[in-house]
């Protein structure tokens, strides 16, 4: 399951990836290296992820799911925010962070 999950992406990228100590490594990785995930690698990366450190601020649970990230241009020079939009699978609680 996890080759398939890397089919397409260079034996650099897959390192890179394995050095990667959580989801949100994997997705700034990801986009750093202008690779796009499908659905199911994208769900893969990011859902229940066990060892993090994120938690839902409703329940508490780490059962939780990146459901997207996004670049917000703001202020001025044009600096850029990364948001992202998460998703607790164990109270379906949805918020972001900046």
């Amino acid at each position: 399951m996890r080759d398939e999950l890397l089919k397409g992406l260079s034996e650099e990228q897959k390192k890179k990836i394995a050095e990667c100590k959580s989801a949100e490594e994997v997705l700034a990785l990801a986009k750093a290296e202008g690779v796009e995930l499908n659905d199911e690698q994208l769900e893969a990366v990011s859902g229940g992820c066990g060892g993090s450190e994120i938690k839902c601020p409703k329940c508490g649970s780490s059962n939780i799911k990146i459901v997207s990230q996004q670049d917000i241009k703001r202020g001025q020079f044009d600096a850029v925010e990364t948001v992202t939009n998460y998703r607790c699978l164990d109270c379906n609680h949805k918020w972001y962070d900046k």
